[in-house]
C-alpha cells in the first residue's frame, strides 16, 4: 500500500467568466465558489487511483465509484476570477485499504489561492450479468 504514496497529478482549469456559477456569486464581483474549488480538486486527485486499477477496470468484471468522506485543512487564500487559470497540484499522502488521503493545492500564477486536505473511499463492486 505504501507504493501510493506520493502519487502526483496535476490539472488545470481556464476560469471563464461564461460559468453559470458566475450569475450568482456574485454579479457584481464574480468569484469562483470555494465548494468548487474544493470538487475541482478531489477530481484531479481521484485520477491518482487510475494507474492501480486500470487492469481491474479493463477485465470488466468490477466497477468503481470513489466518494469524497472528508475535507480538511481547507484554506482560501485569494479570490480566483474569470480569466484565471487554476491549477491543481494532488498528492497522495496516505493510503489504507479503500480510503485514500490527499494533499491539494490550488494556485493562479505560481501562488497558491486555496488548499485542502481530502480523503476519499474507492468502492470497487462486480459487474452483474
Amino acid at each position: 500500500m505504501k507504493s501510493k504514496v506520493g502519487i502526483k497529478v496535476i490539472g488545470q482549469k481556464n476560469v471563464s467568466i461564461n460559468e453559470p456559477f458566475f450569475l450568482g456569486h456574485f454579479p457584481e464581483l464574480p468569484i469562483m465558489p470555494g465548494v468548487l474549488q474544493i470538487e475541482a480538486m478531489a477530481q484531479a486527485a481521484s485520477f491518482s487511483m487510475y494507474p492501480l486499477m486500470i487492469n481491474r477496470i479493463r477485465a470488466g468484471k468490477e466497477k468503481f465509484q470513489c466518494f469524497l468522506v472528508g475535507v480538511d485543512g481547507v484554506r482560501f487564500r485569494q479570490p480566483v476570477t474569470p480569466g484565471d487559470i487554476l491549477r491543481f497540484e494532488t498528492e497522495v499522502t496516505a493510503c489504507r485499504k479503500s480510503l485514500w488521503m490527499f494533499s491539494c493545492k490550488a494556485l493562479v500564477d505560481g501562488k497558491v489561492v486555496s488548499e485542502a486536505e481530502l480523503m476519499a473511499n474507492l468502492m470497487s463492486s462486480p459487474i452483474e450479468g
